[in-house]
């Protein structure tokens, strides 16, 4: 009787086992501010020879420019136009008659974020970029509150406002974000020197630190302490737009592609990620379209209607290999939320259907 019991136990520990693995990971991504435009064709014409946002003209060209849109955006995004168009999809293509665009009508940042992470806008309380606490409760909240991913959440950001856009006091989830150092209750060496080196690097801004500190927190996170939901947010793409540099922009924008490169490898063959995860990609608003109107491409809200175009990218585990979607159609970013949701079992109540993207 003792030996069936032992047995017994051991089938029950692993079979517990071996649902903790299966567990559905997803990691969520999201540039600041960067326009589909150049997502979908690379460098613009508009602005890559203009001085006033180029400072060498003719080297931003012989390293981001080409005759096609296909061409110039391979350039600019190389992982993107190759492993995920190719393994994943790609929706907000306007040029195709593909859009995907925000509900909220702040059309910045505060307001991006919380439909990104919410499934729905709320222009009424959250109408500022100002620390405090969201009163709505994220995809984030709800999976720290489950038994499925309880303390298996974390999030990082470059902007020191998602400790407030996530909620962190209420909703338990711990962020990395703006200047803070390392979360970890044990941090490992790698942190520790993270740490170290970000209190040596100059602040060019002061409330958004450089998006290579926020990554390889986020880096180090998935191979330490495998976290199965991951926000990771990094926001040097809209900073260098609104200082008006166009050169810094883009090669922002190629070190973000390599970074969530960096990412995939490192997932695609852990053996607790490989197979069992999938990545979601969006940005938080789109921006103006031309140099008029006070270079309008620099700047996004209210007052630039076209602020509201975004675009939503999804590869990995039981994503359909769809592609750039060139079908005419309407997607609305809540609908980047309910996904997610689905994907976590998660119980998340808005107006909106989950993309058909699932496999």
């Amino acid at each position: 009787m003792k030996k069936n019991y032992v047995v017994l136990v051991a089938v029950c520990l692993w079979t517990c086992f071996l649902q903790a693995q299966q567990n559905e990971k997803v990691i969520i991504i999201s540039l600041d501010g960067l326009r589909w435009q150049e997502l979908y064709g690379g460098a613009d014409s508009l602005f890559i020879n203009n001085k006033e946002f180029v400072s060498n003209t003719e080297a931003l060209n012989e390293q981001f420019w080409g005759p096609t849109k296909e061409k110039r955006r391979k350039k600019l995004m190389p992982f993107f136009w190759s492993h995920i168009v190719e393994n994943g999809v790609l929706l907000g293509n306007r040029w195709e008659e593909n859009k995907v665009n925000l509900t909220n009508t702040m059309l910045f940042s505060y307001p991006g974020y919380n439909e990104i992470l919410t499934g729905r806008a709320d222009d009424e309380r959250i109408n500022s970029n100002s620390k405090h606490h969201n009163p709505n409760v994220t995809l984030l909240e709800k999976a720290q509150a489950s038994n499925t991913y309880k303390d298996k959440v974390e999030a990082f950001g470059s902007w020191d406002v998602f400790p407030y856009i996530l909620n962190e006091k209420r909703s338990g989830v711990p962020v990395n974000a703006g200047y803070r150092s390392s979360h970890a209750a044990n941090p490992t060496e790698k942190e520790l020197y993270l740490d170290h080196l970000q209190k040596q690097t100059p602040k060019r801004w002061e409330s958004v630190r450089f998006d290579v500190f926020t990554h390889n927190y986020a880096l180090e996170s998935l191979q330490s302490r495998k976290p199965d939901v991951l926000y990771i947010a990094y926001g040097e793409t809209d900073d260098f737009a609104h200082e008006g540099r166009y050169d810094q922009y883009l090669k922002s924008a190629k070190r973000t592609d390599e970074m969530i490169k960096e990412i995939w490898d490192f997932i695609s063959k852990d053996p607790y990620y490989k197979d069992q995860t999938t990545v979601f990609i969006t940005t938080d608003h789109g921006r103006g379209t031309g140099v008029t109107k006070d270079n309008d491409w620099r700047h996004h809200g209210s007052s630039i209607p076209v602020a509201d175009q975004t675009w939503i990218v999804a590869f990995g585990n039981k994503i359909q290999t769809l592609g750039e979607v060139k079908k005419d159609a309407q997607y609305f970013v809540p609908q980047f939320t309910t996904t997610i949701a689905e994907f976590l079992n998660l119980d998340l109540k808005n107006d909106f259907p989950a993309l058909p993207i699932k496999k």
